[in-house]
């Protein structure tokens, strides 16, 4: 229980959680940064690094100095391209077994069948549209991997996803993190960059159970 709660109050408080790490380690905190975006998705089974606070946070600590802008943006960009190849090739070794529908370690049938609906439905789209939405994004690439779509396609869509959310989450943190409003209230920011994201898989989840309860 200690530990969950120890986990909560990083959550909540990474701004200050990170500005010491980022004084303690020093250069050292681009290797941290690296790994902690590259196992967000690079082992399937890790949606729990707060990835997009990671970011956000950093892009506002960047602004006095704590860390530099360019560099600390490119290990995101890297990282994030890196662990989604890794899921991408995970998902094409595991290809048979899902295929077959046999059971996999750690990893919920149901959550891949979700992932591999929303895909099907999206087609190329859904891997840029999946690398948007947490815990989402560590099953998007899995899956394109399973459905053997062509690691070029993956990547041209998932390039452009990670693009997309590097640079508002990075950018939105440095333009707007040290608003005394946000710095002051940040915990109701970092539930909101949770929930607000989540809202479109929230909605057709519940649209589907009433459709499955109407037939």
């Amino acid at each position: 229980m200690g530990g969950i709660m120890s986990y909560i109050d990083i959550f909540l408080h990474l701004d200050k959680y990170m500005s010491l790490y980022m004084n303690e380690y020093g250069i050292l905190i681009y290797l941290i940064l690296f790994a902690a975006i590259f196992c967000e998705t690079g082992f399937v089974i890790t949606p729990f690094v707060p990835d997009d606070m990671i970011v956000f946070v950093t892009g506002a600590l960047a602004v006095g100095g704590s860390i530099e802008v360019v560099p600390a943006y490119l290990i995101f960009l890297i990282a994030a391209l890196a662990g989604d190849t890794s899921n991408y090739f995970i998902g094409r070794f595991f290809s048979k077994k899902v295929l077959a529908r046999e059971n996999i370690r750690f990893i919920k049938r149901e959550n891949i069948e979700r992932t591999e609906a929303f895909f099907h439905k999206h087609g190329g789209k859904a891997v840029l549209i999946g690398r948007l939405i947490p815990f989402m994004r560590t099953l998007t690439p899995f899956v394109a991997g399973v459905s053997n779509m062509p690691y070029r396609k993956f990547i041209r869509f998932n390039s452009l996803g990670v693009i997309c959310w590097a640079s508002v989450l990075f950018f939105i943190g440095y333009f707007f993190g040290n608003i005394p409003y946000v710095k002051n209230n940040f915990g109701i920011v970092i539930i909101a960059m949770i929930v607000i994201p989540l809202l479109p898989v929230i909605i057709t989840f519940f649209k589907i159970k009433m459709a499955a309860k109407k037939r």
